[in-house]
């Protein structure tokens, strides 16, 4: 199974829906951390996302995550907005010239976003980011590539939920979070929480 740039751009349409419903879920995780504007900024980047995918007849897979990325960096601004644009920008490139979005696809995509988002915020594995939750997916993304999309989405969105939950162990060493010491245990990363919903979202779209 594979899908069309077509069927990416819908997809990523279903994931800026479900991005835009989670914003108080997402609020809340970032007010227990932080700030609490992770939740309105990831809602104001992905309601641009729909402004740019909706009228689009995209002619590749790398198109269609590109312009997410651009569309989220450039209407977020912040830490949020470099971070996840970064994500689908940087991932998105490393399908140039593919036809279609498999699981191989998936993992370009993924171990892209991940090297793309260390270089960018400095954080590793470890530091309650997101990338605890990246991190773990893209080492799943890599381990099923032989399997068919919905099924490495299946297996990667759980890995991203594993990766969201082992977070609410750690000690923050980034953003407002990393000032509160151990009073951060037991909360999971907000933004880790954001690539939960997506990668799950990506999954009910494959595997419907």
């Amino acid at each position: 199974m594979e899908l069309s740039p077509n069927q990416v751009r819908l997809m990523m349409l279903r994931v800026a829906d479900a991005i835009i419903e989670a914003e108080p879920l997402l609020s809340q995780a970032d007010r227990d951390l932080g700030d609490g504007d992770h939740g309105l900024g990831m809602k104001r980047g992905m309601e641009a996302v729909k402004t740019q995918l909706e009228p689009m007849e995209p002619s590749s897979v790398e198109q269609v995550f590109v312009t997410t990325g651009t569309a989220m960096m450039t209407s977020m601004g912040g830490a949020s907005g470099a971070i996840f644009g970064t994500v689908f920008r940087a991932g998105g490139k490393a399908l140039a010239g593919r036809a279609a979005f498999d699981a191989e696809g998936l993992a370009l995509l993924l171990e892209a976003a991940l090297e793309g988002v260390m270089k960018r915020g400095g954080a590793k594995p470890g530091d309650k980011t997101m990338i605890d939750a990246v991190a773990p997916a893209a080492a799943k993304a890599r381990e099923s590539i032989t399997l068919a999309l919905s099924a490495a989405l299946t297996a990667v969105a759980a890995a991203a939920e594993a990766g969201k939950e082992a977070s609410k162990a750690m000690i923050a060493q980034f953003g407002r979070a990393k000032t509160l010491g151990e009073a951060c245990l037991g909360f999971p990363d907000a933004g880790a929480c954001s690539v939960v919903i997506m990668l799950s979202t990506m999954r009910d779209y494959a595997n419907v």
